[in-house]
């Protein structure tokens, strides 16, 4: 049975393809099947669109303008290393292959391929992985000017003996803004990877609703925030009166 004749939610698959119409064909294939997708034609743009987006596999062609698709999947490998690869290629020697599949790829498909062994072996691939949304990792706890944050638990714990609980999603941004502590984190990434909401569907006034309220439990400075400082133009990014910790202590 197909993914449409199942009703479920329907999945994002981001296809990185130059050659228009094997995209085109790929696309209308995949969208027939009731996948929502995605297209890129160049490996700069593709690789954005994999480590930014909410999709929940990518096909991949080796063979792209502006880039090695090797190398594009090395950067999907290092940022997102759950999400389904699976290359599509005419570069079908033996050599590539075991390197595609060494890199981390989960299917490695040599053009020309028929549409319905494609779809088999996107199916495959996702029942596999079970194409869930990844869980934002960084540090186990942050240490405030008054207190420190346990990001395992959920818990601030300041410095006068109070504590006070973060929901899950305040804990996962916190930890997404403590992963990337050298950079301004738009609000378009943030609802992408850790609300797992298309940015395009999406408001981004949801975001600053919730760092204002995520600031007013850390103690931040309403006027002059410092923990979660605002970049204009930008989004937001941990200022340096927070480090991360690796361990639980004090």
């Amino acid at each position: 049975m197909t993914l449409r004749g199942r009703q479920l939610e329907r999945p994002t698959i981001l296809v990185i393809e130059d050659d228009g119409a094997i995209r085109e064909g790929v696309v209308d294939a995949l969208r027939f099947e009731g996948f929502e997708v995605e297209e890129a034609t160049t490996a700069p743009k593709g690789e954005e669109l994999a480590l930014r987006s909410v999709c929940s596999l990518v096909l991949l062609d080796l063979m792209l303008p502006g880039g090695d698709g090797f190398e594009v999947l090395k950067q999907i490998r290092r940022a997102r290393p759950r999400l389904p690869v699976i290359i599509l290629t005419a570069r079908g020697r033996e050599a590539d292959r075991v390197l595609g599949l060494r890199l981390g790829a989960d299917d490695y498909v040599v053009k020309p391929f028929s549409v319905r062994e494609l779809l088999a072996r996107v199916e495959a691939v996702m029942r596999r992985t079970s194409a869930q949304p990844e869980r934002v990792h960084g540090p186990a706890s942050l240490r405030l000017p008054e207190g420190r944050v346990d990001l395992q638990r959920r818990e601030l714990h300041f410095d006068d003996g109070s504590l006070a609980a973060l929901s899950e999603r305040e804990a996962e941004l916190l930890g997404y803004l403590a992963k990337h502590p050298a950079r301004a984190v738009s609000r378009d990434e943030i609802l992408s990877q850790v609300w797992h909401l298309n940015p395009a569907r999406f408001q981004s006034r949801t975001i600053d609703m919730h760092v204002a309220r995520l600031r007013e439990k850390l103690r931040d400075n309403k006027s002059a925030p410092h923990i979660i400082v605002t970049v204009r133009g930008k989004g937001y990014m941990l200022g340096h009166a927070i480090t991360a910790q690796s361990g639980l202590g004090p």
